[in-house]
């Protein structure tokens, strides 16, 4: 229950603070696209938790994040990074982790067993 709430708390700050936080390039890439508006919010927390943390994601939050495109896929992570709050990750790590996680989408939403 409270790495949901650590969770939670750290979506919200992604959400709210992370545009303060960014550079220009991804806080740019992010307006012009409408990223932050794409995916309801039980998906970005879905999204967020196995990119930053450790946590699966659900098919139907899979199919948002495809929705939601690679271009602000990236640009979310690489904002949130620049956020102060998380000096301590690595970004390799998270970056890493964030491109596995979208390939796996993208061979979760092209496989012909996905059902819907």
């Amino acid at each position: 229950m409270a790495s949901l709430n650590v969770s939670s708390v750290l979506v919200v700050l992604f959400l709210t603070c992370g545009a303060v936080m960014a550079t220009k390039e991804n806080d740019q890439i992010v307006k012009e696209n409408n990223c932050e508006r794409k995916m309801g919010f039980p998906c970005v927390l879905e999204a967020f938790t196995s990119i930053f943390n450790t946590g699966s994601i659900s098919n139907k939050c899979c199919g948002e994040l495809v929705v939601l495109g690679k271009v602000c896929h990236s640009a979310l992570v690489k904002r949130t990074l620049e956020n102060p709050l998380f000096k301590d990750l690595n970004p390799a790590t998270i970056i890493a982790k964030s491109i596995q996680t979208w390939n796996n989408f993208l061979a979760l939403i092209d496989s012909p067993s996905q059902s819907t």
